[in-house]
């Protein structure tokens, strides 16, 4: 028989202790030791602004564009620390969520809302701490008639999400790194924000060696 969703039970949660100290360090400084070509790209943060980087784990939802009867079933495969990602093909026809679905998704624990598609009550959103990422907005509300995939590998915005991954956000954009790289992209992460730390007090006590400027013009004259 036909079924409107297919559903896949939730990957495991990342440790709370990597997640916590994702939640201090920049997207950034985590994209540096991505290669710099890993994360989404046209996808707007519309939460008020925090210093804090959304971190938690992917429950991902696959959808035709402008239907959120997928996501209101994701809601149910959704734990507290979880960051609910919409692969809802980047249309900006109708909105997925607004004001309302995204208050529930907070109140049940959830730390993020992640859609590649539109969303729509932008002022109430941005009236509140709750990260919500979309590719734009729209006032025409949602269809509710699927179909949708629940716990698959997705896209949003160019950036492939598979069910389990750590996805963190912050007002530069969005990353997705796999659990079991996370150890490693946070110990280097940290070791660039002391990097910069240490060239912002040369810049300040002016000793900064711009002498690196040289060898990278070389390398393009080459």
């Amino acid at each position: 028989m036909y079924k409107a969703i297919r559903k896949n039970p939730s990957a495991a949660q990342a440790a709370d202790t990597i997640l916590s100290a994702l939640r201090d360090i920049p997207v950034s400084a985590l994209s540096d030791n991505m290669h710099r070509n890993i994360g989404s790209a046209g996808l707007h943060p519309y939460q008020r602004p925090g210093k804090k980087t959304m971190a938690g784990t992917a429950v991902t939802v696959r959808s035709r564009g402008g239907d959120n009867l997928t996501y209101l079933r994701a809601l149910e495969f959704c734990r507290p620390g979880d960051v609910l990602v919409v692969d809802a093909g980047g249309d900006l026809n109708n909105a997925v969520v607004g004001g309302i679905l995204s208050f529930y998704a907070a109140s049940i624990g959830v730390v993020g809302l992640v859609i590649d598609g539109a969303i729509r009550d932008v002022a109430e959103i941005r009236d509140r701490d709750f990260p919500v990422y979309a590719r734009g907005v729209t006032h025409r509300g949602p269809y509710k008639d699927g179909p949708g995939e629940i716990n698959v590998p997705v896209s949003v915005g160019g950036m492939v999400v598979n069910p389990g991954d750590i996805v963190v956000g912050d007002q530069d954009g969005l990353l997705a790194i796999p659990q079991e790289d996370a150890e490693l992209v946070i110990e280097k992460a940290l070791a660039v924000l002391e990097a910069e730390a240490e060239t912002m007090r040369a810049m300040k006590e002016g000793r900064w060696n711009r002498a690196f400027i040289d060898a990278l013009e070389a390398r393009c004259n080459n």
